[in-house]
């Protein structure tokens, strides 16, 4: 009989493991308590929607809806997708679920998987991770820098060090066709000399050749118009506001003229953060204003907004090692059947105590100790016959390696004591 090949993954698909899950599990922590310090609730939403919502809202010239979404019609003949973004899901529940009406200044975060079939490469991946958060019903360039200061608390709760802050404004439905008739006509005598993507994009959507980041292309690129000198007079007291909120309260940013967002939506004021550690591709965050994508949405009340995306997956690889959560407290060791259900239920009272503790599952005494090192175990508890009848345990530091003697009611005292000298 032939051996069947091993299933794998799909590409672009991965498993996040239990010592990459812990670091995932400090960050996100970090960004609720920040979150809710600042007024922001959460908003679940779901995985599935209709191909519409993001064909209608990214443009469907984008590269997004044009080759990366993973698209298919349901029995109903109902054409879905796996969402490739959230901030159009969290609009459409804004409008939806009548909160354009209890809450017209909505303030929400969520979290979760996104979807793109794009190349994967360093910290990207098809199926994606992100932390975001909306806040809906003010056109307020006060909102703006309220926001991006919230996006720097998360990364300094989070353990990031020495990132930047980018910023622009991509103007409005006044000023940036303006701006984009200038760019196609500067690109008419040069599109032949960029990679081919950008070729492409000059056609079909030419601000994104702006954020191309083929170094061959860069210096064409660096010779094109900017945004900055087409603003109209709405938009560049907008922005000059921004800077103005920014400075105010300490925060440090960078004018990128060439910074602009991939998806339709977006206008005025657009940021991203960068860390070093990632590489060219080294944006952990994107973000900005979209205020008009309830219109596009069937809204006939406008709900401007401004929002952002923290990419999970690049912030995880960011974020310093020395950031990881503390180590396991305790690793048990029964020696024997007898001693295997006894400490079940010395391992339940010490979790409840506020203790972690994991089971050695493993006959061996060397074997489990090898395990209670491989695991970064603060203290390992050997506990076999004789320890069960004299009620007295022995507990080894695995740093030290020093042992001693303890009762069940003075175990959690013993390691909590040791670990605060």
């Amino acid at each position: 009989m032939t051996k069947a090949a091993a299933i794998r993954a799909v590409k672009g698909f991965r498993d996040v493991l239990p010592d990459e899950s812990r670091r995932w599990q400090a960050i996100e922590d970090a960004a609720v308590a920040t979150f809710v310090r600042y007024g922001f609730g959460e908003i679940r939403l779901p995985i599935l929607e209709r191909t519409e919502l993001f064909a209608r809202s990214l443009g469907e010239s984008t590269d997004v809806v044009e080759k990366e979404m993973y698209s298919f019609v349901d029995r109903d003949e109902t054409s879905v997708t796996l969402r490739p973004e959230a901030t159009a899901s969290v609009v459409r529940a804004y409008l939806e679920g009548g909160l354009a009406q209890s809450d017209p200044t909505a303030q929400l975060f969520y979290r979760g998987p996104m979807f793109r079939r794009e190349r994967p490469q360093k910290g990207r991946y098809r199926q994606f991770y992100q932390i975001g958060a909306e806040a809906i019903g003010s056109e307020s360039p006060a909102v703006d820098a309220e926001v991006i200061e919230m996006v720097v608390e998360i990364f300094a709760r989070a353990g990031l060090k020495d990132f930047s802050v980018l910023l622009n404004s991509v103007g409005c439905q006044n000023c940036r066709p303006i701006f984009i008739a200038k760019l196609r006509e500067a690109l008419a005598g040069v599109s032949d000399k960029l990679c081919s993507d950008c070729q492409r994009r000059a056609v079909t959507n030419p601000l994104r050749v702006l954020d191309c980041k083929v170094e061959a292309d860069q210096p064409i690129i660096d010779k094109l118009p900017s945004i900055l000198d087409y603003l109209c007079e709405i938009c560049r007291p907008h922005f000059a506001a921004v800077q103005q909120f920014l400075t105010e309260r300490g925060i440090s940013y960078q004018i990128k003229p060439r910074l602009v967002r991939g998806l339709d939506y977006y206008m005025r004021t657009t940021f991203e953060v960068v860390h070093g550690s990632l590489g060219a591709q080294n944006s952990v965050l994107g973000g900005g204003r979209y205020d008009g994508l309830a219109e596009m949405l069937g809204s006939k009340v406008p709900a401007p907004g401004i929002g952002f995306s923290i990419g999970e997956d690049r912030l995880v690889m960011a974020v310093e090692e020395s950031q990881s959560p503390a180590p396991l407290d305790l690793f048990v060791v029964p020696l024997g059947d007898a001693a295997l259900h006894h400490v079940g239920i010395l391992a339940r009272d010490l979790r409840r105590d506020g203790l972690s503790v994991e089971l050695a599952m493993v006959r061996k005494l060397t074997r489990a100790m090898e395990l209670a090192n491989k695991l970064g175990a603060r203290y390992a508890l050997i506990v076999g016959d004789d320890e069960i009848a004299t009620g007295k345990y022995t507990l080894k530091n695995m740093q030290s390696g020093e042992q001693q003697s303890v009762t069940a009611s003075d175990l959690k005292k013993s390691i909590c004591n040791q670990a605060s000298h």
